[in-house]
């Protein structure tokens, strides 16, 4: 079956889809790129459908890849024969190729090649056959000091040794013992004896003796169990029932009831325990973690995502103040740029308490700065801080809200904040990410490592290449989805336009800083090394306020323009004329302007940009208000009702920040007064909710909150459930750490 067939039927589209979606990708055109300029040409698959193809064929070329060094190394060795080319040829997935070749695979000296190599294996051969003769009269031929063969026992063992491994290379077997460890198999952790009292595996204490079946076994759970076990505090191990395990093998290769079949049957048992098990469990744990590693990454994914589309202030004259106790708060003025005007440190906290001045200087900044919204960061102080700018009596429109200030640290340490403010300090830095967060949380959070965001999930213990090209895509999808303003944007915003990266978007700041702003997407091929491919790629998702051509501001892509002029000239009217006037494109008649290139799908999408041209997709603004008096994880009471926001998102519930400075676990169970299989499906990140406090520990920093609408308190005297009924927490350093593009997921 060709590549293009079988993803087609994997992904339920149609051969001519796929083909031509991989031909654009072989071209170099991006995802974004794609699913949005080339829906004549993909039959209108949206970004999702683009990344599955594109992923789907690296898979299937690796295997090629892989299928193509395994045929040359047989032959080499001359031992190809066409069965198993034809086997080789067939294989689907990378196991399969694997085990086909496990024989052939140069190996270093076993226990078999030692045996080999002293002459044992024509009696391993008689052996297997299990014909009715002694054993040990026919091992006695095979004795030989010279060779090492001391006795009959020797020369026995060494061609059970030779069995065992013909048997663990026994590629239908394998399969089969692989089958039923990822069925039936169980996962297992135990604490190990020398850290049962260690502070630190305490956070393991879930896992200290568990069980339950690998099938089953979410992949936070997995995970969690994976990291104990890394920080040697937790064992674990993955093991089928082993008398189902002998009974596959022993179908395949017990052939009669005689002496020589109790040979292969010590055999049997020797090489499950020593080998076939050993390397089974290992694959196993490989494919365990690679899915529990693409749902965690799914989960950050989709996380992320929602985190930098969230709704932006847009262009307002902020201040922002990154609260603290005894260091102050330090303030930052920005204008509607997010251009840094001022900064200083104010100190109405403990322990100075100097409100009277802190105040003045607020209002004084507020004042000269004309600032419009006040952002507060959700760290240490921050309640405290926003109660005391409240009652400064400021003009009743200046908005006052909560920022997640999580990650900003790391970019105020970064190569890409040094170089915007090499004369600022750190606090100045995070200050202003803070305050730029609320403008225009996409523009600003590009620069930080997706990784120190927060919204993820065990996201340290993920194939961290995998995770990084999961979070690019997200990354490049909402940039892209978004567009960018040209003449604004950062260095690092550009990066992720499609069609661009590091290198072009550093010439494109340097061009304009030495040249003033782009007046025209055209002006762009002036730009050293941005090509012709590189403007096909980008343009369209580059925007130019104020530019002459009125389309330079739009999603409309430059190779289109000739159609909106046709467009303008059959109404008589000009290009401004068509996006300001509702009544000219009620009169086109978009069927007229269809032609081998452009199509309905497209024509569409240029009226309605010429409607709403350059639209943000993203949602209204809208300031997070916490319960006033509700500062410390202290004043939570069970029973209380709270206003709050979600702050992350997994697969056991959601946290949500109700203004404690320690976000509270919603656990799936009380996400909603019906049935929940995914947290997803009920909340977004930053969205605004109300929960119900069920339970608070305050020795572990530990809140549980409902969302139900009948939500009851939790009694204290309730029991705890049982061990296997519980959903685990993260551990508690991974309570802060706060994934999609949805891959497709085909094993390996």
């Amino acid at each position: 079956m060709r590549h293009e067939e079988r993803i087609a039927g994997e992904l339920n589209l149609s051969p001519r889809q796929v083909t031509a979606t991989i031909n654009l990708l072989d071209e170099g055109a991006t995802v974004p790129f794609i699913s949005r300029y080339r829906k004549e040409v993909t039959g209108s698959l949206d970004d999702l459908q683009v990344a599955g193809i594109r992923d789907r064929i690296q898979q299937l070329r690796d295997l090629d890849a892989r299928r193509e060094a395994i045929l040359k190394s047989i032959k080499e060795q001359e031992k190809l024969t066409p069965e198993l080319e034809k086997k080789i040829n067939e294989a689907e997935t990378m196991a399969k190729l694997e085990d086909l070749y496990l024989p052939y695979k140069p190996k270093r000296k076993t226990r078999a090649s030692v045996a080999k190599e002293k002459g044992l294996e024509p009696l391993a051969i008689k052996i297997l056959e299990q014909g009715n003769f002694d054993p040990l009269t026919e091992a006695s031929q095979y004795v030989n000091q010279e060779k090492g063969v001391e006795s009959e026992e020797d020369a026995l063992q060494g061609a059970r040794d030779i069995i065992a491994e013909t048997i663990n290379e026994h590629a239908e077997t394998r399969q089969q013992i692989r089958e039923l460890f990822m069925k039936k198999g169980i996962i297992a952790s135990k604490v190990l004896k020398s850290k049962e009292k260690d502070p630190e595996a305490q956070k393991y204490k879930d896992y200290f003796e568990w069980d339950e079946p690998i099938a089953k076994i979410p992949s936070h759970r997995l995970l969690a169990i994976r990291r104990g076990e890394k920080e040697g505090f937790l064992s674990m191990n993955i093991t089928p029932e082993e008398t189902e395990a002998h009974a596959i093998i022993e179908k395949e290769f017990l052939k009669a009831h005689n002496e020589a079949s109790e040979q292969v049957t010590t055999a049997i048992k020797d090489c499950y325990k020593r080998l076939m098990s050993v390397s089974i469990e290992t694959e196993v744990r490989m494919e365990s973690k690679k899915k529990a590693d693409e749902e965690a990454i799914s989960v950050f994914a989709e996380n992320l995502k929602q985190l930098l589309m969230a709704a932006p202030l847009g262009q307002k004259a902020v201040m922002a103040i990154d609260p603290g106790f005894r260091t102050g708060c330090k303030v930052v003025c920005l204008d509607k740029q997010g251009k840094l005007l001022e900064f200083t440190a104010i100190y109405p906290n403990e322990p100075q308490k100097d409100v009277t001045r802190a105040g003045e200087t607020v209002k004084h900044l507020v004042e000269k700065h004309r600032i419009e919204a006040i952002a507060i960061g959700n760290g240490t102080a921050s309640r405290e801080t926003e109660n005391f700018v409240k009652k400064l009596g400021l003009p009743s429109n200046v908005i006052v809200a909560m920022v997640n200030e999580s990650g900003a640290s790391i970019y105020s340490a970064s190569e890409a904040a040094r170089d915007e403010f090499p004369n600022e300090d750190v606090t100045v830095r995070g200050s202003v990410s803070i305050g730029r967060r609320m403008m225009d949380p996409l523009a600003e959070l590009v620069k930080i490592d997706a990784k120190s965001i927060g919204v993820g999930q065990y996201q340290h213990d993920v194939d961290q290449t995998a995770l990084k090209k999961s979070l690019d895509d997200v990354v490049m999808a909402c940039v892209n989805n978004v567009g960018v303003e040209l003449n604004t944007a950062s260095k690092q915003l550009l990066t992720y336009v499609s069609g661009l990266g590091a290198s072009i978007a550093e010439n494109i700041v340097k061009y304009r800083n030495e040249n003033g702003p782009f007046k025209s997407r055209e002006a762009l091929k002036n730009v050293p090394r941005l090509g012709g491919k590189a403007f096909e790629q980008a343009a369209g998702f580059l925007r130019i306020e104020g530019a002459e051509n009125p389309l330079d501001k739009s999603a409309v892509h430059p190779e289109r323009y000739k159609t909106v002029e046709q467009m303008a000239k059959d109404a008589q009217a000009t290009v401004r004329d068509l996006m300001t006037s509702a009544e000219l494109r009620k009169k086109v008649n978009l069927k007229d302007y269809v032609t081998d290139e452009v199509g309905l799908p497209t024509l569409k999408d240029i009226m309605d940009e010429l409607d709403k041209p350059g639209r943000d997709p993203r949602d209204q603004f809208e300031a997070v208000q916490f319960q006033e008096g509700v500062n410390e994880i202290t004043d939570l009471k069970t029973g209380m009702k709270l206003p709050g926001v979600i702050t992350n998102i997994t697969k056991f519930g959601a946290f949500v920040d109700v203004g404690v400075h320690q976000d509270g676990l919603v656990h799936i169970s009380h996400l909603s007064n019906s049935f929940v299989s995914d947290p997803a499906q009920v909340v977004k990140l930053g969205q605004k909710v109300q929960v119900t406090v069920l339970e608070v520990d305050v020795s572990r920093k530990r809140i549980s909150l409902s969302m139900k609408g009948d939500a009851p308190p939790r009694p204290k005297s309730q029991k705890p459930k049982p061990k296997k009924q519980q959903e685990e927490r993260q551990p508690e350093g991974d309570l802060q750490a706060k994934l999609a593009m949805l891959k497709g997921k085909w094993g390996n």
